[in-house]
């Protein structure tokens, strides 16, 4: 190998230095980089004023160090080795090791390299699919502009590389010797090519050092120069803005994802893979916080479950910030007025659609279309009015949601109304202390997340939630902070260092999880989800709290936020949830152990159970309705007809008419009477009689005990049935006119058939009068006292009152006495004569007395007289039948009761057959429909269905259904995980 001396390198190196070599214009050794004197003069000697060369990690690769180089004849030693006589040598390799021919050739021999061996680097490569998220954006959207298969087409094959190259051949023999150059200069490109490499991947901050290393120790020093404040300013911009671009990384990625997801879900949905779908975790742990909330307020249990709780100031965003986190509007909005009036639970899970549901109910809103997203928010404000009672404001019954869609974060939330610190005018007066007693309640759970949200855009002293966020939560274990409209806060806020000290927890007194600062939108009602979150990235991307670091990146958006209460709640969960299961496990052991000591030998009945159970025993009982015989109809018919119609009978036609002087006209009087009562009263009469019979005979067989069957728990949920079914039952209104028809019908015969109808009116008749005459009779025992044997045997006196009635009536006795066939009325000069005679014993008297006291012994001297009359009619039958006219036997009175009791006969028969046939089955279907009703209104079987055994039964199905469901759960959450 040729070996050149120290001198005779340098001064090739001194000719290389003066020659352009590539390099534009002339320049000294010490003026030439500092990467190429170390190349070219390994054993120089740096000064301390020289900084020490750029290192690298990188290895650079080049085809040029693989191709052979044929061996040189070398010059024979006798001729030795001048230093003058190699100068051409030099020239000529200068020339030929110009830059640009190193360049060129590196370039072709890479080309030709790359080629060969693409595939098997290809084949050496990792995968890194699950690292992309790691590499910057622009490298992904590099494939977006150059097409790398369509270049690695054109590169050109190895024999058309092969024509390219020079023939190394001929100039094999010039380059042997100056091997020891070549490899300098090779270096030279290999240095170039790093540092170029160097500068894509370091980007703009390398691209300045290496600037700096370029241009030697002068620019160094001033770029130092740069003062540090502009550095660190530098230094955050830069931080930020890679920040942001991750943020847009994990946005796009997640979008994709998303998009991914709902296309598989979608494919589940329509059974490609033919498989069912299994319920989603979320789902699960919703049903069991429905069937909690079921419970009567008795549940000793204390539901500790977690979900997340929405409070919040009224108008601090709370309705904003959860429609955010669902990607949906779905809530009645207003402007500065109470809009969410009792708790509303949403259960966010992903699905194919991105739809709504309520738990009741099987209709589905679609979220992306305007119509449907109206009548959502339409039903949910029209349930909330159903549950807020009359004279309240707000209300505690939980309206349940789920709303389903691709890339929602799985998470219970409950939105609360909003806390208010004065009650308005149109409010109860204890909206206030209600609006802080179910906030209260929810919050009191230990595992429970709350969502405190606060306004930013006003002033901070002015929050109320805060204080009682504190209350419930000093530590700040489980809650987390959002401070809403920070757009409104920057612009009006005079110092956002208040900004700064609500996001970093000193204002408020109260600690956090976490802090979050969001964006709402522009307080348009008519703003999009979509808009909403463009101005939200907009504002944080161009804000000063930013930029000023009064926030950080990870506490801005509500994307961010939507994470962070997501992977709390499921925190929560799981390090809850099976404590929890254990505690419902220890409950039902308590409820099985109560009942087999108190109910031993009766079934574990719930009230959904205990009502189908009445509701049958119900309907059997409708049904026994129907197997009334007719002639027991007809007896209570007749019976309770005559009862509420005898008064009218005696006081208004039969005692008028029996005061007349002859048979004709008592006739008259009775017949026009009994037109009149026919056309007026008595078929409405008759109905009602017939209603009420219907109804205390249903009454009978409700409440009717069975002996040991009859359960005490049914009687209250009978007798709500029966009185429901009454109010809503309406009896015919044609039935009164064909009924009236019939009852003129009936009155008008007077034609007495036979003897036995005849003495049939008679027993009618006695009855009826001496009926009359015992109330008569008992109702002067009142007014006169007892007589001298009660006095006698009880010990009993009359009063003053009493002792000048009983006076009176002495003396209106003796007046009957002496004419019996006195009027019905006393004329002024009888009452005259019974004042003076009453005076001349010493009573004093009213003449009011005297009349009231006459009205009450003519009376019963009247219906005396009566029944000895119809005692002599017993035997008139046969002038009757002969028409045979005798003072003392004309029984008129006797075909006024036979009319009475054939037209009460005929009515009973005749409403006999409209209940049977008509009233009873529509009875029956009201009392099928009641049931119906109850059957769907929960709130009638708790108030219904009441007792010890209906609320341990209760609690029993329920601990078990929930221990089951809790089970099931943990045990897909352990498959989750």
């Amino acid at each position: 190998m040729w070996r050149a001396r120290p001198a005779a390198v340098c001064v090739v190196c001194q000719s290389l230095a003066n020659s352009s070599y590539g390099i534009k214009g002339k320049s000294p050794l010490q003026k030439l980089q500092l990467v190429s004197r170390s190349i070219h003069h390994p054993h120089y000697t740096r000064s301390k004023f020289q900084r020490p060369p750029l290192r690298t990690s990188i290895q650079q690769f080049s085809s040029l160090n693989r191709l052979p180089l044929r061996k040189t004849k070398l010059l024979s030693v006798k001729y030795g080795y001048l230093s003058h006589r190699n100068f051409w040598v030099a020239r000529l390799a200068s020339r030929l090791l110009k830059l640009r021919y190193l360049v060129l050739g590196s370039a072709v021999g890479g080309g030709y390299t790359a080629k060969k061996t693409y595939d098997q680097w290809k084949e050496m490569l990792p995968d890194l699919s699950d690292y992309k998220w790691i590499v910057p954006d622009f490298i992904w959207e590099l494939d977006e502009h150059i097409d790398l298969e369509k270049l690695s087409k054109a590169l050109p094959d190895a024999e058309d590389l092969a024509k390219l190259l020079p023939d190394f051949d001929k100039i094999g023999e010039s380059l042997s010797s100056l091997k020891g150059f070549f490899s300098p200069g090779y270096n030279l490109v290999s240095e170039v090519i790093g540092a170029s490499d160097l500068l894509l991947l370091l980007g703009s901050q390398g691209e300045t050092a290496f600037r700096a290393t370029d241009q030697g120790y002068e620019n160094d020093k001033q770029y130092k120069k740069v003062s540090d404040k502009e550095k660190i300013d530098q230094l955050q911009e830069e931080l930020l803005h890679t920040q942001l671009k991750y943020q847009r990384i994990l946005e796009r990625l997640e979008k994709e994802n998303k998009e991914l997801r709902k296309l598989v879900l979608q494919k589940d949905d329509k059974g490609i893979h033919q498989r069912k779908l299994k319920k989603s975790l979320i789902d699960m742990y919703s049903e069991v916080l429905d069937i909690l909330s079921d419970y009567d307020a008795s549940y000793n249990t204390q539901d500790h479950l977690p979900r997340v709780v929405v409070v919040g100031d009224q108008s601090a965003g709370k309705t904003s910030v959860l429609e955010m986190i669902a990607q949906a509007r779905i809530f009645p909005r207003g402007s500065g007025e109470m809009m969410t009036r009792s708790p509303v639970k949403v259960t966010l899970s992903e699905g194919p659609h991105h739809v709504a549901l309520f738990k009741d109910s099987s209709r589905e809103f679609d979220l992306t279309k305007e119509e449907d997203l109206a009548a959502l928010r339409n039903e949910i404000e029209i349930r909330m009015r159903k549950s807020v009672k009359k004279g309240c404001t707000v209300s505690a019954e939980t309206i349940s949601l789920n709303v389903k869609g691709p890339g929602l974060q799985r998470m219970v939330l409950v939105d609360l109304p909003g806390v208010i610190s004065t009650v308005t005018s149109g409010m109860a007066p204890d909206t206030k202390d209600t609006i802080f007693s179910i906030s209260k309640a929810y919050m009191q759970n230990p595992n429970a997340i709350i969502l405190c949200i606060q306004d930013g855009s006003v002033d901070a002293e002015r929050s109320i939630v805060t204080d009682l966020v504190s209350q419930m939560d000093p530590h700040g274990k489980r809650t987390i902070f959002v401070l809403t409209k920070v757009d409104l806060a920057e612009k009006n806020v005079a110092s956002p260092n208040r900004i700064q000290q609500i996001i970093e927890g000193k204002l408020f007194p109260m600690k956090a999880l976490g802090y979050f600062a969001v964006v709402t939108g522009k307080g348009n009602n008519a703003e999009s989800i979509e808009s909403i979150k463009d101005y939200e990235e907009e504002f944080f991307q161009n804000s000063k709290l930013l930029k000023t670091c009064m926030l950080k990146a990870h506490q801005v958006t509500t994307r961010n936020l939507s994470l962070a209460v997501s992977d709390c709640f499921w925190k929560m969960v799981r390090e809850s949830v099976e404590q929890q299961a254990d505690a419902f496990k220890a409950t039902r052991f308590n409820l099985e152990t109560e009942w087999k000591n108190n109910y031993p030998q009766l079934r574990e009945l719930d009230r959904n159970e205990l009502f189908e159970k009445a509701k049958n025993e119900i309907l059997d009982e409708v049904i026994s309705l129907s197997q009334v015989t007719p002639k027991h109809w007809e007896e209570i018919l007749q019976k309770t007809l005559w009862e509420r119609v005898s008064t009218h009978v005696i006081e208004n036609i039969y005692l008028p008419a029996a005061q007349t002087t002859n048979s004709g006209t008592f006739n008259t009087t009775v017949d026009i009477k009994l037109k009149q009562w026919t056309d007026k009263q008595l078929p409405n009469k008759a109905v009602e009689v017939a209603w009420e019979t219907l109804q205390e005979e249903f009454s009978h067989f409700m409440t009717e005990k069975k002996g040991k069957e009859h359960d005490d728990i049914f009687d209250k949920l009978k007798q709500a049935v029966k009185e429901e079914s009454i109010k809503r039952h309406k009896w015919n209104e044609r039935a009164e006119d064909s009924l009236r028809v019939i009852q003129h019908n009936a009155l008008e015969d007077r034609s007495i058939s036979d003897k036995q109808q005849w003495d049939a009116a008679i027993h009618f008749m006695e009855d009826t009068l001496q009926s009359r005459l015992k109330d008569t009779e008992s109702v002067i025992e009142d007014m006169v006292g007892p007589d001298w044997k009660k006095r006698w045997l009880y010990w009993v006196g009359r009063t003053k009152e009493q002792n000048i009635r009983n006076e009176t009536k002495n003396e209106l006795e003796k007046m009957i006495k002496c004419n019996e066939d006195h009027a019905a009325y006393l004329a002024n000069d009888e009452v005259t004569t019974v004042r003076k005679n009453l005076e001349a014993k010493g009573v004093a008297v009213d003449p009011c007395l005297i009349k009231d006291t006459w009205h009450q012994v003519y009376r019963r001297h009247f219906l005396r007289t009566a029944l000895s009359h119809c005692n002599l009619c017993r035997r008139g039958f046969y002038y009757y039948q002969r028409h045979f006219v005798d003072s003392e036997l004309e029984c008129n009175d006797v075909v006024l009761f036979w009319r009475i009791q054939r037209m009460l006969a005929i009515t009973a028969n005749t409403l006999r057959q409209q209940l049977t046939n008509t009233e009873v089955r529509r009875l029956e279907k009201n009392v099928k429909e009641v049931l119906e009703d109850f059957a769907e209104d929960s709130d009638k079987k708790v108030k219904l269905l009441t007792g010890k055994r209906v609320q341990l039964a209760e609690d029993l199905k329920k601990v078990r259904e929930i221990q089951e469901k809790l089970e099931a759960f943990i045990e897909a959450l352990h498959q989750e995980k």
